[in-house]
């Protein structure tokens, strides 16, 4: 009897055993099964994607890609042919290293970049750059090229620049510096291209200096330009013709380039009626010049940088005619010929004055007081290297500035006495920059920040470069830019990617999920093959 019960109960362990074994191979199987369901579900989710960009339009995939970084968009070049091709067609910024080894490399690189619009060539000031064969052929590839930039191409010729000229009739933007090549080159592309509206030269070395020099301009060019900046120029003035025939000009940067401009201004405002903005920088210029420059009614723009000649008499013929006056830097460059007389003038004339930066100049509370009075527009307002600016006229600009938004203030005798009149004052301040003001502390912007706490403050010593100073909110070195110019940049040619094409996939879907001019295609092609 016992032994029966024994034989039993082993007998129905067994079962329970077999049945556990049963129901775990069962699991197993089962989540086999599941496994191989989700990795179908996966691939099919990706066969779909393949199969939505395969539908896609080149230009919906081309409008994709351009809004993709340019190292996303590298990467996409490499999925497929397909890919590559729309990639290159869709690319209009290119910039090049133009040593003389990329010659042999120019029909393949511009066979597939065929649409290029905007084009840099860039040559390390070491090395050999592209010649005029190279730049010739360019031409031939980019005959709808808008814009060039030149950089240290130190042997291109008169010849090269008039070969590309002949070809490239739709420029509209010249830009280059520590070329080699001189008023002949130049003259061509004035010559050649009509439609040219900005044109950039710095360090232009084949100028001859003298009396000798070639005249450049105005050419067919003349007509349609509207921006002229030269830099660094040996005989900066042979571009005179070329400035007194653009007649349509609205901007003129002259920075640092040799010669009596005296002479000059008076034919260009004659000529030229309708500048809105002038840049000068350590040129020769005085107050003969600045009464010239009075004549231009439609002057918003001006900067008077580290002229010395130039005095209170030349700022206030400049106000006194120029009431248009929007924006106004000057450096005074600690020569103290410009001071209260001059920005009083500005202030009783100019007023829809909104930006004004004072460098090496020495205003009191008088005038201070005045432009924070008439000017009710005024929005940004530097002051850098002043003696005579100290916690008083801080406080009068806290109390009279009611529309000023951005401040900045570098080595002058201001305290914490001064940001504690900030704390109530300025409704509409939103940043306030400090740099290399002894008496003003980091408990005094402390307290500041706690008492206005929607102001932002950058303290910057001295003693340690912050790292917001290169925002352009504030001073720099040279000088402060209001606002921060934005540089876009150029993508370069070569390719180089780890990533696969599954991965560059899932970020496209992402990217369609965001286009509307993408998902209404999708739509399009769904109600096609639906019908």
């Amino acid at each position: 009897m016992g032994q029966s019960v024994s034989t039993a109960k082993l007998t129905s362990r067994r079962d329970c055993n077999r049945s556990q074994r049963s129901k775990s191979k069962s699991t197993a199987l089962i989540g086999q099964m599941q496994a191989e369901e989700a990795e179908e579900v996966e691939r099919n989710s990706i066969d779909g994607l393949s199969d939505i960009i395969s539908v896609l339009p080149d230009e919906c995939l081309a409008c994709i890609f351009q809004s993709l970084t340019p190292g996303d968009r590298k990467r996409c070049s490499l999925v497929c042919r397909r890919w590559l091709r729309i990639e290159g067609q869709s690319r209009h910024r290119l910039s090049l290293n133009a040593q003389s080894d990329l010659h042999p490399h120019i029909p393949s690189i511009f066979s597939r970049f065929d649409a290029v619009t905007k084009l840099a060539l860039k040559c390390d000031r070491r090395s050999v750059s592209i010649g005029d064969e190279a730049l010739a052929q360019i031409s031939e590839h980019c005959r709808n090229l808008t814009r060039l930039k030149l950089r240290a191409c130190r042997d291109l010729t008169d010849a090269g620049m008039l070969a590309f000229a002949k070809n490239c009739k739709c420029l509209k933007k010249l830009s280059c510096g520590s070329c080699t090549f001189g008023a002949k080159g130049m003259n061509a592309v004035l010559d050649y291209c009509p439609a040219l509206e900005e044109l950039s030269v710095k360090r232009l070395r084949g100028i001859t200096d003298g009396a000798a020099a070639e005249p450049i301009g105005p050419g067919v060019a003349a007509a349609s330009l509207k921006s002229i900046c030269l830099k660094e120029l040996y005989n900066g003035q042979c571009f005179g013709p070329l400035i007194v025939g653009a007649k349509n000009l609205r901007s003129l940067k002259l920075f640092r380039c040799s010669g009596d401009w005296d002479k000059l201004f008076p034919l260009i405002v004659d000529r030229v009626t309708g500048i809105v903005e002038i840049h000068m920088e350590r040129i020769q210029v005085s107050d003969i010049g600045l009464t010239a420059i009075s004549n231009c009614l439609n002057l918003e723009i001006l900067h008077l940088v580290k002229t010395p000649e130039c005095t209170n008499v030349g700022l206030g013929s400049v106000a006194e005619k120029c009431r248009l006056l929007r924006k106004l830097h000057i450096d005074g460059w600690k020569a103290n010929r410009i001071g209260d007389q001059g920005l009083i003038a500005v202030a009783k004339s100019c007023l829809n004055l909104q930006e004004l930066v004072l460098i090496g100049v020495n205003p009191t509370k008088i005038s201070l007081e005045m432009l924070a009075s008439n000017c009710q527009n005024l929005e940004r307002l530097a002051l850098c290297g002043s003696d005579t600016v100290g916690d008083a006229e801080i406080s009068c600009i806290a109390l009279k500035c009611i529309a000023l938004k951005k401040l900045c203030i570098k080595s002058c005798p201001v305290s914490d006495h001064g940001m504690e009149a900030l704390a109530s004052g300025c409704p509409n301040l939103v940043k306030v920059k400090v740099k290399k003001c002894r008496g003003v502390t980091s408990e005094g912007v402390e307290w500041l920040r706690t008492n206005r706490g929607s102001l932002v403050i950058n303290l910057d010593t001295g003693e340690q470069l912050d790292a917001s100073a290169s925002d352009g909110g504030g001073a720099q070195d040279n000088g402060v830019e209001f606002p921060p110019m934005v540089a876009s940049q150029i993508g370069v040619p070569s390719i180089a990617s780890s990533s696969t094409g599954r991965s560059t996939s899932h970020k496209l879907l992402g990217l369609l999920s965001g286009m509307s001019l993408v998902a209404c295609t999708l739509r399009r092609f769904g109600n096609s093959n639906g019908s």
